[in-house]
């Protein structure tokens, strides 16, 4: 599986690696993902989330219940 953020939907960006002689070769920009886990009132039990660092801002800013909510109207496997 990609490295891809559960809350926001960051996936990796790709560019060129440019060496002292300006030639370029493929690379990718990886997303920043941790594996977090959230105690969920609402489910009343832990989740396992995949999240960047601006996912866990957002979890923090929102709520974890709020974000959950939305996941699963998405459709993500929780």
């Amino acid at each position: 599986m990609s490295r891809h953020c559960q809350v926001t939907g960051a996936v990796p960006g790709f560019g060129h690696r440019i060496s002292h002689s300006h030639r370029r070769t493929k690379r990718r920009f990886d997303v920043n993902v941790q594996r977090k886990r959230y105690w969920v009132p609402s489910l009343g039990r832990l989740v396992t989330l995949r999240v960047s660092p601006r996912g866990i801002r957002t979890i923090d800013r929102r709520g974890i219940d709020v974000v959950v909510a939305e996941l699963v109207a998405r459709g993500e496997r929780i």
